[in-house]
């Protein structure tokens, strides 16, 4: 049994061949998670340090054979909610945290302003991750460093219902377009059945899935052949090579300020 699932890059569930398809995921996986478990535990003070971790994702986007501009735009989409975390900071700590031409900057900016690269960049990490591994590849990761089969399930599931409710909004876009006789404007009061009528239809439809897994002998979790992928691919020296590399830049970024080396 095959399930396919929605990259957000690439529209699909597979990754595509670049220069990082030799590395084992398990390696991809534990450097994205190391660099934004490191990145987010840089003082919120300190922008100077916090922007020089955005090395990792401009050099990553190229590896990864796709623009980083086009992973930056993807990475907006997140941007109104990582604003709404950060937006008060500025009134709550008013403290002079700097003094730029004459003009003091209170701590409360300069956090909200943190707030947002931290945002931004891990939301690139994890696109990149993706992009490279496909969402799949990177839940087999997961199963095969010991997370809980349970939860690899889960989050599969969840990839595989997101893309259900995209299809079911599509087809009642189209039926809509059919009927509207060249509309393309509609009231708001017409937007809450949509939605409505969108969360029944993909409930229903995902009930019919999950009683045709269950036909299949699907059990609540998915084989471990399956969550682990293929199990004669082993860990090469490339994948180290890379683990160590990438390992060693995210420390010297994180302990080493560079931009009081390099500036002064």
């Amino acid at each position: 049994m095959s399930v396919r699932l929605a990259n957000p890059l690439l529209g699909d569930g597979s990754a595509t061949r670049n220069h990082l398809s030799d590395i084992d995921p398990r390696a991809l996986l534990l450097v994205a998670v190391g660099y934004v478990v490191t990145m987010l535990s840089v003082p919120v003070i300190n922008l100077g340090m916090l922007i020089w971790f955005a090395a990792y994702p401009v050099v990553m986007a190229p590896l990864s054979h796709v623009t980083y501009s086009r992973v930056f735009r993807k990475s907006l989409v997140t941007l109104p909610f990582i604003l709404l975390i950060g937006v008060m900071n500025p009134l709550f700590d008013q403290r002079v945290a700097m003094t730029v031409c004459g003009v003091d900057v209170s701590a409360g900016w300069i956090s909200f302003v943190s707030i947002i690269i931290r945002g931004l960049l891990s939301v690139q990490a994890a696109l990149l991750l993706v992009y490279v591994c496909g969402f799949d590849g990177v839940c087999r990761a997961m199963g095969r460093l010991g997370l809980p089969s349970v939860m690899v399930t889960q989050l599969m599931m969840v990839s595989r219902y997101m893309r259900t409710l995209g299809e079911e909004a599509i087809t009642m876009h189209r039926a809509r377009q059919a009927r509207g006789y060249g509309r393309k404007n509609y009231p708001v009061r017409e937007w809450g059945p949509f939605i409505g009528q969108l969360l029944l239809r993909t409930v229903e439809r995902g009930e019919r899935v999950n009683r045709a897994m269950v036909a299949r002998g699907f059990g609540g979790t998915f084989p471990q052949s399956f969550i682990r992928g293929n199990s004669s691919m082993s860990w090469e020296t490339n994948s180290t090579v890379f683990l160590l590399i990438w390992g060693g830049v995210i420390f010297c970024l994180r302990y080493f300020d560079l931009s009081a080396i390099f500036f002064g």
